[in-house]
């Protein structure tokens, strides 16, 4: 009976099995942290129309009378949400370093209290470097229960260094469901408004 021998294992392929396991490891790694890093650099850059969803001051620089940008405005209804977005002047001209103030109406069709969130964006992409959020209901996400409306400010400023070849900035609020479970969202419900919105109920109290 012979004694058959198994040859001695290649330390060569063990360090190149171990090198590719580690190798494909770090591609998934490098693959989910690509969406996060995404989002910072298009926040940082302006690129891809994101705009960055944090309170702004204004700067005192001026305003620069000699120059006008039409300002549009946009309002679309994501899936999954059964409310509807108004502005209350879909087109304005304003000055560079000017501050103005534009209302939005919120307002729930459903039967029940609902979560959602408009979500910004801005074009032409590099005029988002240049646009300033005083104010803004996209800083928050908003509670409304069935059939009510909601009224809050939208105040911005466009820096006087804005593009001179930009002469007209569109932004588009997009809605969003906002998933809560029920604890949170009973005790969470008067946290979604933001400063200064004036909410009323169609046929109930103001």
């Amino acid at each position: 009976m012979t004694d058959a021998r198994r040859p001695p294992p290649n330390p060569g392929v063990r360090r190149t099995v171990i090198r590719s396991v580690a190798a494909l490891v770090g591609m998934f790694a490098f693959a989910f942290a690509l969406v996060p890093l995404y989002d910072v650099f298009c926040r940082v850059t302006g690129i891809n129309g994101k705009v960055d969803t944090t309170a702004q001051a204004i700067v005192h620089e001026g305003v620069d009378d000699s120059r006008y940008v039409t300002v549009q405005f946009i309002t679309r209804n994501g899936a999954g949400l059964p409310w509807n977005l108004e502005v209350e002047t879909r087109q304005l001209r304003v000055h560079p370093g000017q501050t103005t103030e534009v209302g939005f109406a919120f307002q729930n069709a459903s039967g029940e209290g609902t979560w959602g969130r408009a979500v910004p964006s801005v074009s032409p992409s590099n005029a988002s470097r240049h646009l300033r959020k005083v104010s803004c209901f996209c800083f928050e996400e908003q509670h409304l229960e069935a059939g009510e409306r909601l009224e809050l400010p939208l105040v911005f400023q466009l820096a006087r260094d804005l593009p001179p070849e930009v002469n007209t900035v569109t932004l588009v609020y997009t809605l969003y469901p906002v998933e809560r479970d029920p604890v949170e969202r009973d005790g969470k419900a008067q946290q979604g408004r933001v400063a200064g919105g004036v909410a009323s109920n169609e046929g109930g109290e103001a």
